[in-house]
């Protein structure tokens, strides 16, 4: 029994197939987001890159943002091929759980992610799903915090509840909400940064990763959180410190390349 357990063994590794076709839309609000259309550029170039569809949409309404991922998942459901994959890109103002659309009404994240759920997109039940959001989802500022020498802080979480799960396998179903991974330029709470002229430290960043890094999406993702956290933005002459959040319910390893 000992030896078993000091001889850990390594994961079987499973990859999602991404032979079939590729998919993306990008909803950007450039109204009074300047430098948007740079983070546009970017995006193209990463899917053209990635041998994505890209379909590309600006100045949305809040009702148009629903709207416009209706039709795309309308459109991935009539496919003529397998549909492999697909990502979706947000930009616009926001707050935390909420975008502002061009006529600055407010449309939830949350209706907008179920549109393409295993429930509600069949083409893409059981494949992989991901979000790009980048807006800001509070008014905090982060000032950052120094690292004092090479320590690094460990955190214990207790895990309990009151309800008893009985786990068995069931091959015939998967949950609504698995394969999906959402990316936010910033942590909850905190505000998103763009630059008028250059665009946005996060997308330019996470394209930049994405093309000429090789590794699975988290590990990319953790690439792209590496950069952003040793960067510093400016804003009202103060130094701030901003990094992304990443939230992943996908089943299996996802290589864009």
């Amino acid at each position: 029994m000992e030896s078993e357990m000091s001889d850990p063994q390594p994961l079987q590794e499973e990859r999602y197939d991404m032979s079939g076709a590729r998919l993306a839309l990008t909803l950007c609000v450039t109204k009074a987001r300047e430098g948007s259309e740079v983070d546009m550029e970017a995006l193209e170039r990463m899917f053209h890159y990635l041998k994505f569809e890209s379909t590309m949409k600006r100045d949305p309404t809040a009702q148009q943002f629903l709207e416009e991922l209706d039709e795309f998942q309308q459109t991935i459901d009539n496919w003529e091929e397998p549909v492999s994959c697909a990502f979706v890109v947000l930009m616009a103002h926001g707050e935390e759980g909420l975008l502002k659309g061009e006529d600055e009404k407010m449309v939830r994240l949350e209706d907008l992610f179920e549109v393409l759920n295993n429930k509600n997109c069949k083409a893409l039940r059981g494949k992989p799903k991901v979000y790009i959001i980048q807006a800001c989802r509070g008014e905090h500022r982060d000032p950052g915090e120094e690292l004092r020498g090479d320590e690094e802080l460990d955190g214990d979480e207790e895990l309990g509840g009151d309800e008893v799960a009985v786990l068995k396998n069931n091959p015939q179903s998967i949950p609504t909400y698995t394969d999906t991974l959402h990316i936010y330029s910033t942590v909850e709470g905190y505000l998103s940064y763009r630059h008028d002229k250059k665009g946005s430290g996060f997308i330019q960043t996470l394209t930049d990763v994405f093309i000429h890094k090789k590794g699975s999406i988290l590990e990319l993702t953790e690439e792209v959180t590496r950069l952003m956290a040793n960067t510093e933005v400016m804003q009202e002459g103060k130094p701030r410190k901003v990094n992304p959040e990443v939230q992943s319910t996908l089943r299996k390893k996802l290589y864009l390349q």
